[in-house]
């Protein structure tokens, strides 16, 4: 029992301490020279990011995949691990009298940020072809400030729907969810499937609100904050639920001005 309460003590402090690093690293990197590489625009552009596009072959699009991937991690980290703390603790607490516990809640979380992971490399796809093609018309260059309209009306419609409810629902009760899927057996590989369970929820509640990110800048600390913000009170605080609605008229209502001021 000692020994589980110790594991506690040095579990969430580590917690802590990575989502804490994750912001001050998103924040020296944004204040850096290279804070433009955040803005997931050209990487193979200028600078470092281009060197190594022609050092490796084929490298532009492995190169600025995987940087993409880093900050997209990191954003991640800051960003969605506070939003799930409960499931941790929950975890935490089912495990607490395993002697390999720090490693299953370490696979947990690998999980977790391996699915939000998944789904930021699409969507690092989708916007890269969607710039080659506004590149490829210059007409359409003068109507970008479509796009962002679009995603707009998109993150606000999103928040009426079935699906963010129903997902925003198993994000908000981390004791069922660990109850329903856990079964014990294979431990290693059902903590990472959990996680990744949990992570794949979680994307289903908040990815048009995380796609806002595209449109604000990646590089903005603020927007992050706020954002972030955002989806931890909808997750974790018992009002949330009741934020969801109120949030998508402002961003339908930001769409809507959006296109009046370019109509």
């Amino acid at each position: 029992m000692r020994a589980a309460s110790r594991h506690r003590r040095i579990f969430l402090p580590v917690l802590g301490g990575v989502i804490a690093l994750a912001w001050v690293t998103l924040w020296l990197w944004a204040r850096s020279p290279y804070g433009r590489y955040m803005d997931h625009g050209d990487w193979a552009a200028s600078g470092p990011a281009a060197f190594l596009c022609q050092a490796v072959p084929g490298g532009s699009p492995v190169v600025q995949a995987a940087l993409y991937a880093l900050s997209w991690t990191l954003m991640i980290m800051a960003m969605m691990l506070p939003t799930t703390l409960p499931l941790f603790n929950t975890f935490e607490r089912l495990v607490a009298g395993r002697p390999d516990r720090l490693r299953l809640l370490s696979l947990l979380c690998l999980g977790y940020v391996a699915a939000w992971s998944a789904f930021g490399l699409l969507a690092h796809g989708l916007h890269a072809l969607l710039l080659s093609g506004v590149a490829r018309v210059p007409a359409m260059s003068a109507y970008s400030w479509l796009i962002g309209a679009v995603t707009l009306a998109c993150a606000g419609a999103f928040q009426f729907s079935k699906l963010k409810y129903h997902c925003l629902e198993k994000c908000r009760t981390p004791l069922g969810f660990v109850i329903s899927h856990w079964r014990g057996q294979a431990r290693k590989r059902q903590a990472f499937a959990l996680g990744a369970r949990h992570g794949l929820f979680c994307v289903g509640c908040c990815w048009a609100l995380m796609l806002l990110m595209f449109l604000v800048g990646a590089g903005s600390l603020g927007w992050m904050l706020l954002l972030a913000a955002v989806m931890a009170i909808e997750k974790n605080t018992p009002w949330g639920p009741r934020l969801s609605a109120p949030l998508g008229v402002a961003l339908l209502t930001w769409a809507v001005l959006l296109v009046a001021s370019h109509a």
